[in-house]
C-alpha cells in the first residue's frame, strides 16, 4: 500500500507550480551544464593537441635537425684537427669534438623524448650507435701513418659519416611525418567538435523555447486570474464569482480565497451585532484597568483617556477638556508645555522613561479614522529586575562559555538545569543534543549513542560513578572514551539536593606526561632505552651480579654507516638504524637489554653469564645477523659492526667504568680489524690514550696545514722523458718525525678530516704544476670519502680556476673502493670531472674483484698496474702474463697504462718490451719536494725542457 501513495505524492509534486518551476529549472540547468562541460572538455582536448603538436612534434623535429648540425660541426672540427700539427691546437680540437659529442647525445635524447612513434626511437638508437662508431674510428685514425693506410682509413671514416647523415635525415623525416600526422588528427577532431557544438546549441535553444512556452501556459494564466480575485477582495467586493482553478497551488489559492471571502462576510455581520455591547464593556474596562489607555483621533486630539492615563501624564485632563491637540499629526504647531512629555511618550511604540524616573511601555494600534489607541503600562519594577537579571546572566554565560571544563548542573530530581558548550565539545555531541530539562540518565544515553563508551551501557556507567563517588564526592574520576581520550570528572553535591559535575579533557596532558617519561629514558627513533636508562640497567645488573652470576656489557659501532647516510639520505639512514635495532633486539634474550647510546652506537647488557665464551657466542651471532643485507626503500644496504666487550664484575663494578672499558675495547677492535669484537684488557687503556693524542695531533696538523706535498715522477717510455708527477702527501710530526701516510690517511678518513686535507693537496698540486713546463701533468689521489662530499667537483673547478692550470694537465687517481659504495652517484661525479677536461685514472688496478666492470661503466683515461704485480714481474709465477693482459687491455680500450713500483732495470726492460706506456718508481726517482723538481726535470728531460 505504501508504493501507490509514494507514486501519488511524486505525481502531485510534479503538478504543482514549484514542481513545474523546479523541473523547468533542472532541465535548463542540465542542458546548459552538459553543453558547457562538453565545450570545456573539447577546448581542453584541442589545447592538449595543439600543445602536444608543438611540445612534442615540433620540438622533436628541431632537436633532430640540431643533431644533424652537431654531427656536421664534429666533422668540420675533426677536419681542422687533421690539418693541424700543433699539439696544443690538436688537443683543443679534441676537447671541442668531445663537447660536441655530448651536445649531440643530449639533442638526440630530447628528440627521442619528444617523438611520437617507435620508429623514431629505433632510428635515434641507430644514429647514436653510428656516431659512436664514427667517434671510435676517428680516435683510432692514425694521422701520421702511411698514405695508403691513411687514405683507406679516411675513406672508411667518410663512409661511416655518410651512413650517419643518412640515418639523421631519416630521423628528421620520421619526426616531421609524425608531426604532420598528429596535426591532421588535431584538425579532424576540431572540425568534429565544432559541428557537434553547433548542433547541440541548436537543440538546447529549441528545448529552452518549449520549456518557456509550457511555463507560460500552465502558470502565468492561472496566476493572473488569482491576482484579479485578490484585488477584488482587497477592495471590499465580496460578491463576485471566483474561478475554481486546478489541482496545483494556484487552484488551492483560489479555493482559499473563496473561503476567506465567506469568512470575512460572516465576521462583519457578527462584528456589527457585538460592537454595541462591547462599547459598554470597554468603557468599564478602561476605567478600571491598571494600564493607561489613550485614544487619539485623526486631528491629534485626545478622544478618550482613562483614569490611569490621566495619572501618568500631568496636564492631560486639561487638554482633554479644552479639546487641544496632544499629538501634532497635521502640522508642526508647538504643543503646550504641560503635555510635551505626553506627546513624546505617545508618539511611537516602545519603552520610554518619564521625567520622574518611571518606565512606561507604549503599544499603539491604529484606528480606521486615522488616529490611534495607545496602551501605556508601568514597567519600572520589571525594568529594574531585568537589568539586574541581564547583568547576572551575561556574567554567568560568559563564564560558562569560556570555561575550559565542561559543566552540568542537576536539580534534586537529577534534571539538567545548566550545561555549557564545552561539555558537548568534550563528548563529541551536537550543540542541541543535551538540553535543559533532560535527566542524567538521558544525558548518559546521548553519550553512549555518540559512541563514546563502546561495550558499556547506562547501568555500567552509573556503577562506575557510584564506585568512584560513593566514598568521597570530591574525588576525581578518570573516564576513558573511544579513541583513547581521557576525561577527568569531579562531582559535588549542591545545597538543594542536586549536584554539579565538571568534565575536563586530560588526554593531551596524560599523553604528554607519558611521552615525556618515555623520551627521558628511550631513544625517539628506535624506541630502545637511551644512555640514561642503560646506566640504570647496568647499575641494576651490578647489584644482581653481587648476589648471582656476572654479566657482559657490549658497545657496538656500525661500520660504513656514514657513507650510507651521506649518499642515500637521512631517511634511509634512520630506517637503517631502526632495522638494526630490531635485529639486535631479536638476537638477545628477554632478560638482556639493548640500548642506543649514540648516532650509530648501541649497547647490550647480557645477564647471567659464567664464562667469556658465552659473550663471544652472542657477539658472533650479532655480527652475523647485523651484517646481512638490508632492503630499504628499494636500496640494498650492507653495513658492518664492530664490538667491544667488558665483563662484570671482573672489569668493573660501576656503570661509568664498565661503559668506558667497553668503549676502549671497541676502539681497539676498530684499530685492529673492523667487523670483529674484542674483550677489554687493562693494557688497552694506554693504547687508547696514545691514539687519542695522535688524533688530536692530526686535527691540529690539518687545521694548521702542517703537511708537505712531495712529487714522484711519471716516466713516459715512448718519449723517454718525464711526462708528469704524482703528488704525495707527507707529514713531518714535531715529535714522531716522518709519519707514514698508511698510518694517518685512514685515520683522517675515519675522523672526516680527509675532505679538507684532500682539497688542500689538490690546490697545492695545481699551484705547483702551474709553474712547470706546459707538457707536464700532475696526478692527485682522491679518497673514497671525498666522493661522498658534494664539494669535490667544486673544489676541482676552483683549484683549476685559481691557479690557471688547464684541466688536461690534471689527473685524478681513484681506487675501486670509490665505485663500490654508490656506483651511480660516483659515475655522475666522474662525468662532471671529465666535463672540466680532467683526466681520470684507476689506481691499483687488478687488486679488486670487479675492475673490468668498472672499466666498462666509465671511460677511464688511464689504468695503473699495482706495484705488487711489478715487484714479481721477473718471477716465473705467472705475473708476467697478468701484466701483459692488463697492458693489452688498456691498449685495446684506448687507455694509457702506468706501472707502479719500478725499482730495477730488468723490470723496466720487461715493461718496455710488453708495450707499457708509463712507469713510476724508485728507479726513476723517489718522491721529492717541489724545490727539487727543476733539477729532476733537467736530469731526465734536458735543461731547455726544465726551463721551458
Amino acid at each position: 500500500m505504501a508504493r501507490p501513495s509514494t507514486m501519488r505524492r511524486v505525481l502531485d509534486g510534479a503538478t504543482t507550480v514549484r514542481g513545474r518551476i523546479l523541473v523547468a529549472f533542472l532541465t535548463m540547468s542540465l542542458l546548459t551544464a552538459a553543453l558547457g562541460l562538453y565545450a570545456v572538455l573539447a577546448i581542453q582536448h584541442t589545447g592538449d593537441l595543439v600543445g602536444r603538436t608543438y611540445d612534442e612534434s615540433l620540438m622533436s623535429i628541431n632537436y633532430a635537425r640540431a643533431t644533424a648540425a652537431d654531427f656536421a660541426k664534429m666533422r668540420a672540427v675533426f677536419a681542422r684537427r687533421a690539418m693541424t700539427q700543433d699539439p696544443a691546437s690538436a688537443e683543443k680540437f679534441d676537447s671541442e669534438i668531445a663537447e660536441l659529442y655530448v651536445v649531440l647525445a643530449d639533442d638526440l635524447t630530447i628528440a627521442v623524448e619528444r617523438s611520437q612513434s617507435d620508429r623514431v626511437v629505433r632510428t635515434a638508437g641507430a644514429v647514436q650507435a653510428g656516431v659512436a662508431t664514427w667517434e671510435e674510428m676517428r680516435r683510432g685514425l692514425d694521422l701520421t701513418g702511411k698514405d695508403n693506410a691513411k687514405g683507406a682509413a679516411w675513406d672508411a671514416l667518410d663512409r661511416q659519416a655518410a651512413t650517419v647523415d643518412g640515418q639523421i635525415d631519416l630521423l628528421v623525416n620520421y619526426t616531421a611525418g609524425d608531426g604532420f600526422t598528429f596535426r591532421q588528427a588535431a584538425r579532424t577532431i576540431v572540425a568534429q567538435e565544432i559541428r557537434f557544438n553547433a548542433i547541440s546549441a541548436g537543440i538546447a535553444i529549441l528545448l529552452s523555447a518549449i520549456v518557456a512556452w509550457l511555463l507560460n501556459r500552465r502558470i502565468v494564466g492561472p496566476l493572473g486570474a488569482a491576482s484579479t480575485v485578490a484585488q477584488r477582495i482587497a477592495a471590499g467586493h465580496l460578491d463576485g464569482a471566483i474561478p475554481t482553478g486546478g489541482r496545483d497551488e494556484l487552484g488551492s489559492l483560489l479555493r482559499a480565497m473563496t473561503a476567506m471571502r465567506d469568512n470575512i462576510r460572516a465576521m462583519m455581520q457578527r462584528e456589527v451585532s457585538q460592537r454595541r455591547s462591547a462599547e459598554t464593556l470597554l468603557a468599564d474596562a478602561l476605567q478600571s484597568s491598571r494600564e493607561g489607555v489613550v485614544v487619539v483621533d485623526a486631528r491629534g486630539r485626545v478622544a478618550l483617556a482613562n483614569a490611569q492615563a490621566l495619572a501618568f501624564f500631568d496636564g492631560l485632563r486639561d487638554a482633554v477638556e479644552a479639546g487641544s491637540p496632544v499629538i501634532g499629526l497635521d502640522d508642526d504647531r508647538a504643543l503646550a508645555a504641560p503635555i510635551t512629555e505626553c506627546a513624546t511618550t505617545l508618539a511611537r511604540d516602545g519603552e520610554l522613561r518619564l521625567a520622574d524616573g518611571r518606565w512606561l511601555r507604549v503599544s499603539r494600534s491604529a484606528t480606521q479614522e486615522g488616529g490611534f489607541v495607545a496602551v501605556c503600562s508601568d514597567i519600572s519594577l520589571l525594568k529594574d529586575q531585568e537589568d539586574r537579571l541581564t547583568t547576572t546572566n551575561l556574567r554567568l554565560d560568559a563564564a560558562l562559555d569560556n570555561m575550559s571544563q565542561g559543566l552540568c548542573l542537576y536539580d534534586a530530581e537529577s534534571r539538567l538545569i545548566v550545561v555549557n558548550r564545552r561539555y558537548a565539545e568534550i563528548y563529541g555531541l551536537a550543540p542541541d543534543a543535551v538540553t535543559v530539562g533532560m535527566t542524567s540518565f538521558e544525558v548518559l544515553q546521548r553519550s553512549i549513542a555518540a559512541g563514546n563508551h563502546p561495550g558499556l551501557d547506562v547501568d555500567d556507567l552509573i556503577r562506575e560513578e557510584r564506585a568512584t563517588f560513593g566514598i568521597d564526592a570530591g574525588r576525581t574520576c578518570f573516564q576513558e572514551l573511544k579513541g583513547g581520550r581521557i576525561v577527568a570528572i569531579v562531582k559535588r553535591d549542591t545545597a538543594d539536593g542536586g549536584f554539579v559535575a565538571t568534565y575536563e579533557d586530560v588526554t593531551e596532558r596524560r599523553q604528554a606526561e607519558a611521552r615525556i617519561t618515555f623520551l627521558a629514558h628511550h631513544d625517539s627513533l628506535t624506541g630502545l632505552p637511551n644512555r640514561a636508562l642503560m646506566g640504570d640497567l647496568i647499575d641494576a645488573a651490578v647489584d644482581q651480579a653481587s648476589r648471582d652470576l656476572g654479566f657482559a656489557v657490549f658497545c657496538l659501532d656500525l661500520d660504513a654507516f656514514r657513507p650510507v647516510n651521506d649518499t642515500l639520505g637521512h631517511v634511509i639512514g634512520d630506517a637503517l638504524l631502526v632495522a638494526v635495532a630490531n635485529r639486535l633486539s631479536a638476537c638477545v634474550r628477554e632478560i638482556d637489554s639493548v640500548a642506543r647510546i649514540g648516532a650509530d652506537e648501541f649497547a647490550v647488557v647480557q645477564r647471567g653469564i659464567e664464562r667469556p665464551e658465552e659473550a663471544a657466542v652472542l657477539a658472533r651471532r650479532i655480527i652475523e645477523v647485523l651484517t646481512a643485507p638490508y632492503v630499504l626503500s628499494g636500496h640494498v644496504v650492507t653495513v658492518g659492526v664492530t664490538m667491544g666487550i667488558t665483563l662484570a664484575p671482573g672489569d668493573g663494578t660501576s656503570c661509568d667504568k664498565l661503559l668506558k672499558n667497553a668503549d676502549i675495547a671497541l676502539d681497539r677492535a676498530k684499530t685492529e680489524a673492523r667487523g670483529s669484537f674484542r674483550f677489554f684488557e687493562p693494557e688497552m687503556d694506554g693504547r687508547l690514550q696514545a691514539r687519542r693524542i695522535f688524533e688530536q695531533d692530526l686535527r691540529e696538523a690539518v687545521a694548521g696545514k702542517a703537511f708537505e706535498a712531495h712529487y714522484q715522477p711519471i716516466y713516459c717510455l715512448r718519449e723517454d722523458r718525464i711526462c708528469g708527477f704524482e703528488a704525495l702527501l707527507r707529514w713531518n710530526h714535531p715529535v714522531r718525525g716522518r709519519v707514514s701516510p698508511a698510518e694517518f690517511i685512514p685515520l683522517a678518513e675515519e675522523l672526516g678530516l680527509i675532505i679538507p686535507l684532500g682539497e688542500w693537496v689538490l690546490a697545492r698540486a695545481c699551484e705547483e704544476a702551474s709553474r712547470w713546463p706546459d707538457g707536464l701533468k700532475v696526478a692527485v689521489n682522491v679518497s673514497a670519502v671525498q666522493f661522498t662530499s658534494a664539494s669535490l667537483v667544486s673544489a676541482v673547478r676552483e683549484a683549476l680556476r685559481s691557479t690557471g692550470l688547464p684541466g688536461r694537465r690534471l689527473e685524478l687517481e681513484i681506487t675501486e673502493s670509490v665505485l663500490v659504495a654508490n656506483p651511480g652517484a660516483t659515475t655522475a661525479i666522474l662525468h662532471s670531472l671529465k666535463a672540466l677536461g680532467v683526466r681520470v685514472s684507476m689506481d691499483d688496478f687488478g687488486t679488486g674483484y670487479s675492475s673490468l666492470s668498472y672499466l666498462r661503466s666509465f671511460p677511464f683515461d688511464k689504468i695503473k698496474i699495482d706495484q705488487s704485480f711489478v715487484r714479481d714481474l721477473c718471477e716465473t709465477d705467472g705475473t708476467e702474463f697478468i701484466v701483459r693482459a692488463v697492458i693489452g687491455l688498456g691498449a685495446n680500450l684506448g687507455m694509457t697504462t702506468t706501472a707502479e713500483g719500478v725499482e730495477t732495470e730488468a723490470q723496466l726492460a720487461k715493461l718496455r718490451a710488453e708495450g707499457c706506456d708509463e712507469v713510476q718508481g724508485y728507479l726513476v726517482s723517489r718522491p721529492v719536494p717541489a724545490s727539487e723538481l727543476p733539477t729532476l726535470i733537467a736530469r731526465w728531460n734536458g735543461e731547455e725542457r726544465a726551463t721551458a
